[in-house]
C-alpha cells in the first residue's frame, strides 16, 4: 500500500515541460567540448576538480549565443541556474514520480548516515512512513543500505555533491511542515487569513478612475508637469521657487497651503503645515495629540543607540498613570503598547500612534480646515508672479554640449602652446617617454 498526498501531483503534472525541455538542450549544447563553455581543471589542496567553470564563463557563452544584452544575460542565467547546479538525474523532463517508497527509502540511508540524528520534520516523516510501510520496511532499510554501500565507493567530492543535489531534490518535493508553538501566532495567522479572505476587490474601471482623479489633482502641483512659479529654478539659475517654498517661511504660497486641504498625510507631510496645525491644537487643547506622533516618527527614524531611552521617555510622558502630557487610547491599544515596552523597538508604538492618527484625522482635521487658523493662513498665503516666466523664457539659452566645451578646451591649449614660447626639455621628455613605450610594446 503507497500512502499519495492529495497536493503532491509530483513532476508528471508540471505544465511547462516543453520549455524544460528547451532549457535542457541548451545546457546539453553547454557541455560540448567544441562549441560549450570551455571548462579547466582547478587545483585545491588536496582536490581537483576535473570540469571547473565560472560564472563570468557562462554569462558571455549565453551572449555569444543568443546575442542578447545584461537584462537577457541575467535573465537567462536565472533561468538555467536548476539545471547547472543538478545532474541530469534530477531534470525536471526526466518526470520521475514521487513516490512515498523512494522517499521512505532516502529517509532511512539518511538514518543511516547520520546514525539516527535526523532533522525534527525529517524524524516526524520517518516515523510516519515506518507507521505506514510497515509491511515492507524490510525491502526499504535493505535499499537504503545499498544504496549506502554504493555512496561509499565514490570519491568524497562526488559524494557530497550527490548528497546536496538529493537532499534539495526531497526539500522541493517534501517540504518541511512548520507548525507554530504559540496560541497567539495561531490566532494572528487566522485574523490574518481572514482579513484576506474578506478584502474587497475593486474593478478596474474603479481604480482607474481613482488614478485619473489623483493626476488631476496633482497635476498643476508637479513642477515638471506644470509651470513654476515664479520661475522654474530646474532650467534658470532663479532661485527664488527655493526661497518661497522652504520649510519653516512664515508665509507660504498658495499652492503649498491649497495642497494641505488634500489630504491629512500632506498636512503632516509639510512642517510648515504641521506648525499650522499644532497652533490650532494648542487652541483647542489637544496639541499633546501631535506632540505624541512627532514622538513616534522620532522613535522610528531615529538612532539605535538612543530607542531604549526614546521609547520610556515617550511612555513617561503620554502613556503612563498621571502623565504631564496624558493622551486618551482605548485599553487594548494601551494593552499592546505596554507588552511590546518590555521589548522595545522602532515599531513598538505603532498602535498607539496609529490610533492617534486616525482620532486627529477624523476629529481635529476637518475643524482644522474651517478654523480662523486655516482662513488666516490662506489670507496670508503669497501668489508668486508670473510675469518673469517670459522674461526667463527670452533669457534662456540652450547649454552646449560637453563634448563641444571639451573640444573648445582643447582648441584654446593649443592656440596656447603654439603662441608661447617651447620648453624644449619639456618636449624632450615626453619625446623620451613616447620611444620607451613604443620599445616595450
Amino acid at each position: 500500500m503507497t500512502i499519495r498526498n492529495v497536493r503532491d501531483h509530483g513532476q508528471r503534472y508540471r505544465p511547462r515541460m516543453a520549455c524544460l525541455k528547451k532549457l535542457e538542450a541548451v545546457v546539453l549544447e553547454m557541455q560540448d567540448p567544441k562549441t560549450g563553455v570551455k571548462s579547466q581543471t582547478q587545483r585545491l589542496v588536496i582536490t581537483t576538480i576535473p570540469h571547473a567553470i565560472t560564472g563570468e564563463d557562462i554569462v558571455e557563452w549565453i551572449a555569444n549565443r543568443f546575442k542578447v544584452g545584461a537584462a537577457g544575460k541575467l535573465g537567462a542565467l536565472f533561468l538555467l541556474i536548476p539545471f547547472l547546479l543538478q545532474t541530469p538525474y534530477f531534470w525536471p523532463a526526466q518526470q520521475w514520480p514521487v513516490e512515498d517508497t523512494d522517499y521512505a527509502i532516502y529517509l532511512a540511508k539518511r538514518n543511516i548516515r547520520k546514525k539516527g540524528m535526523l532533522e525534527l520534520h525529517e524524524q516526524e516523516q520517518y516515523n510516519n512512513l515506518h507507521k505506514w510501510m510497515n509491511h515492507k520496511w524490510d525491502f526499504i532499510v535493505m535499499q537504503a543500505k545499498e544504496q549506502y554501500r554504493a555512496g561509499k565507493e565514490r570519491k568524497k567530492p562526488d559524494r557530497v555533491v550527490f548528497d546536496c543535489q538529493e537532499r534539495a531534490y526531497w526539500v522541493v518535493h517534501r517540504p518541511p511542515v512548520t507548525y507554530s508553538n504559540s496560541v497567539d501566532d495561531l490566532t494572528m495567522s487566522l485574523i490574518t487569513d481572514y482579513q484576506c479572505i474578506m478584502r474587497p476587490r475593486v474593478k478596474s474601471s474603479v481604480s482607474i478612475g481613482a488614478l485619473v482623479k489623483y493626476s488631476t489633482t496633482y497635476k498643476q502641483h508637479d513642477p515638471f508637469l506644470y509651470p513654476c512659479l515664479p520661475s522654474n529654478p530646474w532650467l534658470t539659475d532663479d532661485v527664488t521657487y527655493w526661497q518661497l517654498n522652504m520649510q519653516n517661511i512664515e508665509n507660504p504660497t498658495k499652492m503649498r497651503v491649497e495642497r494641505w486641504t488634500f489630504s491629512f498625510g500632506e498636512l503632516l507631510s509639510d512642517p510648515r503645515g504641521r506648525d499650522d496645525f499644532r497652533l490650532f491644537l494648542k487652541k483647542e487643547f489637544s496639541g499633546e495629540n501631535l506632540a505624541f506622533w512627532e514622538a513616534c516618527e522620532d522613535l522610528k527614524w531615529g538612532t539605535a543607540a538612543t530607542m531604549k531611552e526614546k521609547a520610556q521617555q515617550i511612555y513617561k510622558t503620554f502613556l503612563a498613570r498621571g502623565a504631564p502630557r496624558w493622551i486618551n487610547i482605548d485599553g487594548k491599544t494601551m494593552e499592546i503598547t505596554v507588552k511590546g515596552l518590555s521589548h522595545p523597538h522602532r515599531y513598538v508604538l505603532d498602535a498607539a500612534q496609529t490610533h492617534i492618527y486616525m482620532l486627529m484625522k477624523k476629529d481635529s482635521y476637518g475643524r482644522y480646515l474651517k478654523s480662523p487658523v486655516f482662513k488666516e493662513t490662506q489670507k496670508k498665503a503669497v501668489v508668486p508672479d508670473d510675469s518673469q516666466l517670459e522674461q526667463n523664457a527670452k533669457k534662456r539659452r540652450p547649454s552646449l554640449s560637453p563634448i563641444i566645451l571639451r573640444q573648445q578646451e582643447e582648441e584654446q591649449k593649443a592656440k596656447l602652446a603654439a603662441s608661447g614660447p617651447v620648453d624644449i626639455t619639456q618636449v624632450m621628455s615626453k619625446l623620451a617617454q613616447k620611444k620607451g613605450t613604443e620599445h616595450r610594446t
